[in-house]
């Protein structure tokens, strides 16, 4: 009975989570049913909505084709090998994930657009045009430097907690350091590289910033244009209907991709791999990843640093109110803790208890994430101002609105780690005499922290820079950091928002160096 009990209150919390999760779309089902079905079947199979389908996806299969090829080398080189200055890598890597798009895109196109500090710098030297940076290829240059963390962040924690004996045992067969990777490593990494693969795809598929600034049609974009121009917005509706299409899609091929057998071998007690001799490579993997951490945070950097000493210069005032970053961090820690809460009984099902509700799940609880944040914003302005008015325009509202946006990041982090658990683990500590309590307590939760944590840091980034949510929901006087970036771009303001802006990245670097120190600690501990 115990048993029994247990496992329907983690199936219902998760339905529970995955229900809220769902309020998004039946926002849209009640748009679309109110603009009408037929119109609305006429929008969708239009060959214009053809042709953003085939956009959003083409760009969605690059950025994440080219994020995990950046991502795992990047995540070997910092766990496995001897690099040099490994720890500041492994910060430096990360930090991209802390720059908005919106903010990414502004100052790419300022260093190397056609007009930008590149073009001025190339004049002398008879060079008066460079290509042009708008389009497919800036889109996806954008998109992929300040997302390719995601995988990263995933696949790092993952590969800490490999058991370096299977790679032992195949080296000791005769097994070259290649088969090794490829036939051992790599498929116990196949869940976090599908984890954080999947989130990059889908944070594609939304994203409005990169492709708005840099002019590339995709459904988010055509999203946001008829919610913003369109007195009925049933359209938008019908369009956001195709996105969560969609969503449930890549959530399809995602789940026959996944294995769900793979599971450490020693828990928390295997020891550590000895680190990789780089050798003659050493050159060239620092000049890599140089290179990658300059086209990522020193180019957006150094624009910001130009405009500030601009509005320097001018007696301009560049940087932001103490009330700015108070609010950053009050929404953004609220918006983690809430997130990582609700994905846990979420992963649980997911992971342990396999079956149609558990598809069902994960499916709901990922569709708020392939929506822009205008329409899930919209959507509970809606049930706000008509269902729970005492919610309205709250801290709280605020709150759920980025657990509903973010909540498959954190249960793609937990997810891969509960994979790596083996379930005898929890079994032994059961038939030891433990509680279920107490070995959830004492025995899965250490083994899942990496996991925890990354997911964790992942919502409290994304939810620090989130803009339309927070500019529609935020109760009165309620500011952040990313309202502040946006409205001063939208004014022409760049000096304010370049003030705005590095406050925002060295404040998200914070928690970054913590989770990153902590597992340096754990793992040396071990």
């Amino acid at each position: 009975m115990g048993a029994a009990r247990e496992g329907l209150g983690i199936r219902a919390a998760a339905t529970i989570v995955a229900s809220a999760a769902a309020l998004p779309f039946v926002y849209l089902v009640w748009r679309v049913a109110d603009f009408g079905w037929q119109p609305a079947i006429d929008i969708v199979v239009s060959s214009r909505t053809a042709n953003l389908i085939a956009r959003t996806v083409g760009l969605a299969t690059a950025v994440t084709t080219a994020s995990i090829l950046i991502a795992v080398p990047v995540a070997w080189l910092t766990v496995r090998s001897d690099l040099p200055f490994g720890r500041l890598w492994t910060v430096l890597t990360a930090l991209p994930l802390a720059i908005p798009t919106y903010v990414g895109s502004w100052a790419m196109i300022g260093a190397l657009g056609p007009r930008g500090m590149l073009q001025g710098w190339l004049e002398p030297f008879g060079i008066e045009r460079i290509p042009e940076l708008y389009g497919f290829f800036g889109a996806f240059i954008v998109l992929t430097l300040f997302s390719y963390p995601y995988v990263l962040l995933t696949v790092r924690a993952s590969w800490r907690r490999l058991d370096p004996s299977l790679e032992e045992a195949s080296r000791t067969l005769g097994h070259s350091a290649a088969r090794t990777f490829w036939s051992v490593v790599l498929p116990q990494l196949r869940p976090a590289i599908v984890a954080g693969g999947l989130l990059v795809a889908l944070y594609t598929m939304s994203d409005f910033g990169a492709v708005s600034m840099l002019r590339y049609d995709t459904l988010t974009r055509a999203i946001f244009v008829q919610y913003r121009g369109a007195l009925n917005r049933g359209s938008a509706a019908a369009l956001g209907l195709v996105l969560v299409g969609l969503t449930a899609t890549v959530l399809s091929i995602e789940q026959r991709a996944r294995r769900r057998d793979l599971h450490r071998l020693h828990g928390s007690g295997a020891r550590r791999a000895a680190p990789v001799a780089l050798g003659r490579w050493r050159w060239p993997a620092l000049i890599g990843l140089g290179t990658l951490v300059t086209l990522a945070l020193i180019v957006p950097m150094a624009v910001i640093v130009f405009w500030l000493q601009r509005g320097r210069a001018a007696g301009e005032p560049i940087w932001p109110e103490t009330s700015l970053i108070a609010d950053s961090i009050t929404g953004s820690l609220l918006g983690a803790t809430v997130t990582v809460l609700a994905a846990l009984p979420v992963a649980i099902v997911i992971v342990r208890r396999p079956g149609r509700l558990a598809r069902i799940v994960e499916q709901l609880s990922w569709s708020g994430y392939a929506l822009p944040g205008v329409v899930v914003a919209l959507a509970l302005v809606f049930f706000g101002a008509r269902q729970v008015t005492w919610a309205y325009q709250t801290l709280g509202m605020l709150v759920f609105a980025y657990a509903v946006l973010f909540l498959p990041q954190a249960i793609g982090s937990v997810r891969a780690s509960l994979n790596q658990v083996t379930p005898s683990v929890e079994e032994a500590a059961r038939v030891l005499g433990a509680s279920r309590v107490s070995t959830f307590r004492r025995v899965l939760l250490p083994l899942i922290r990496p996991g925890l944590g990354a997911g964790w840091l992942l919502v409290a980034l994304t939810a620090m820079k989130e803009l339309p949510a927070t500019l529609l929901l935020a109760p009165t006087g309620f500011s952040t950091l990313a309202t502040r970036v946006w409205n001063a771009t939208a004014e022409n303001f760049m000096s304010r928002a370049a003030g705005a802006a590095l406050a925002l990245v060295l404040l998200a670097s914070l928690p970054t160096a913590i989770l990153i120190a902590g597992e340096e600690r754990r793992r040396t501990s071990v």
